[in-house]
């Protein structure tokens, strides 16, 4: 799911200083865009982290906020469901039934069936 929001970017000693108000979040950035980089970043992880917890991700209050010279505002796309694809390591078992036949063509074949299953998947969700 794909979702914008608005930060606040406060330019600091080095860097800038980035304040989500729709997550009450923080983060910082060495450059511009890596502030942007890090906001897009800790919005993907909040956000995952509170479906987790069974929280609804917030709508964007409002797309256009105020800042004070020299803050500035930008508005941050991010795309919940690629960020849990990207950073999701945990792995599920699952029993699948395959004919006897096919089991050993594959195995001598030397084929993952783990691996063409997960890539048959991708390709059928669109997920590549």
């Amino acid at each position: 799911m794909k979702q914008v929001y608005p930060i606040i970017l406060t330019p600091a000693k080095k860097g800038y200083v980035v304040y989500v108000p729709d997550f009450d979040i923080n983060t910082e950035g060495n450059s511009l865009p890596d502030a942007i980089a890090m906001a897009r970043d800790a919005i993907a992880m909040t956000g995952c982290y509170r479906e987790d917890q069974g929280e609804k991700l917030p709508v964007a209050a409002a797309l256009n906020l105020a800042c004070e010279p020299p803050q500035a505002c930008a508005l941050i796309d991010v795309d919940f469901g690629a960020y849990r694809r990207a950073s999701e390591t945990r792995v599920v078992r699952r029993n699948v039934t395959l004919p006897s036949w096919l089991n050993v063509e594959a195995e001598n074949a030397g084929l993952n069936v783990s691996r063409v299953l997960q890539d048959a998947l991708k390709a059928r969700l669109g997920l590549e």
